[in-house]
């Protein structure tokens, strides 16, 4: 038998190299500042190491290694004695500056008693640390920009979820261009989708609308029925998207902010927040307000569950085969290589403008006629998403 030569007849395979043994350069997100904020010092497992955060005696919160330089006690389990953490197992003091300040049963306190101390950034009520394996400073260029709303009597407050997910974080990433899994995954209709990459910010619009075959969203007497949605989602670095939302309906126009945001527990393991505030303001009412915040937040925990069951049984692929309405995959993959990289070697390819646009025609047309399916197959009754996935 004669074997064929055609490449186009043998199978593609997929290429994955190892994933990288450092973690991103930049501002990430650990929480909300409430959540840090109570005199006890907190663990967190980040950057493939532990931290302790507490506040300190300026009452601003901090940030240091968790591992006592004595010893080798854990911070996080010792207490906060006038504004330093205490270690639980012989009483050292750590500043908020990683010093040393004071050791209750010696004399004086050794020259070289310095931990390491991590920047950190309070800002719109979350709480950030600086993440960078040269151990340079933080680049004032790359801070994220203040939250619009948060703190305005005319918001609400937070409603903040984290979930850990046994994967690399580079799948939450990818994302940003996939318009298709909006229908598939989360259950919208994208009816525009453009992406624009600039220096260290990331930019997915989006304007769209349910699906009618799903029961509809955040509806009530209030507010009539739900018409479209647009969406502004900017990553600003590796790992914070600010994503701002207008929901149009019937009656009322509905504003809110999502955040999502990620910081790296391993190479393998990353730990997704998100967060939601809605304006007050206009027709919307303070109750309205926020129970559409909630019922926000447990529509976006239902399509992050539904993300990470794609990307806990994924395989890593660097060769993604792509089709034309797959979007700006491998520009947006060199885009955040910039954060993986020291930053002299940050090239201009990285940071370059960038834009592209999806032709949704196609897309749309075949979704509606799947649409009109299901609507069929259910006596023209919008269902559940239990009713899609079989759950």
């Amino acid at each position: 038998m004669t074997q064929s030569t055609n490449t186009e007849d043998e199978p593609r395979l997929i290429e994955a190299e190892a994933v990288p043994n450092r973690f991103a350069r930049g501002w990430h997100c650990l929480g909300l500042v409430r959540d840090f904020a109570d005199g006890k010092p907190h663990s967190v497992q980040a950057f493939g190491t532990k931290l302790v955060i507490f506040q300190g005696k300026d009452g601003e919160l901090k940030a240091l290694d968790a591992y006592c330089r004595h010893m080798g006690g854990d911070l996080s389990q010792g207490t906060v004695k006038d504004g330093n953490v205490a270690c639980p197992f012989h009483d050292w003091r750590w500043s908020g500056e990683g010093r040393c300040v004071d050791i209750p049963y010696a004399r004086r306190v050794p020259l070289r008693a310095r931990t390491r101390a991590w920047h950190t950034l309070s800002q719109s009520g979350q709480f950030f640390v600086w993440h960078d394996p040269e151990g340079n400073p933080p680049d004032p260029a790359l801070q994220p920009p203040v939250v619009e709303g948060y703190g305005e009597d005319s918001w609400t407050e937070w409603i903040w979820t984290s979930i850990e997910i046994d994967t690399n974080c580079r799948e939450v990433i990818d994302n940003v261009v996939d318009m298709a899994h909006f229908f598939y995954i989360h259950y919208s209709m994208p009816t525009y989708f453009r992406n624009v990459f600039e220096g260290h910010t990331a930019t997915q619009y989006m304007r769209g609308t349910t699906r009618d075959d799903m029961t509809p969203l955040g509806s009530t007497e209030q507010t009539g029925a739900f018409v479209s949605n647009s969406h502004e989602a900017a990553y600003f670095g590796p790992s914070y998207m600010i994503d701002k939302v207008v929901n149009e309906y019937e009656k009322a126009t509905n504003r809110s902010v999502l955040i999502n945001c990620h910081y790296p527990v391993t190479e393998n393991k990353f730990i997704l927040q998100y967060g939601v505030i809605v304006e007050k303001q206009g027709s919307v009412s303070p109750e309205l307000a926020e129970a559409t915040a909630k019922a926000l937040t447990a529509r976006l925990r239902t399509g992050f569950l539904q993300d990470v069951e794609i990307w806990v049984n994924k395989t890593r692929i660097d060769n993604p085969l792509l089709c034309e309405e797959d979007g700006p995959v491998y520009q947006l993959r060199r885009w955040y290589s910039q954060f993986y990289v020291d930053a002299a070697d940050v090239t201009e390819d990285m940071t370059n403008r960038f834009e592209y646009e999806i032709d949704t025609s196609k897309a749309l047309a075949s979704w509606q006629a799947e649409v009109e399916e299901n609507l069929r197959r259910n006596n023209g009754r919008p269902m559940q998403i239990a009713d899609l996935t079989g759950s």
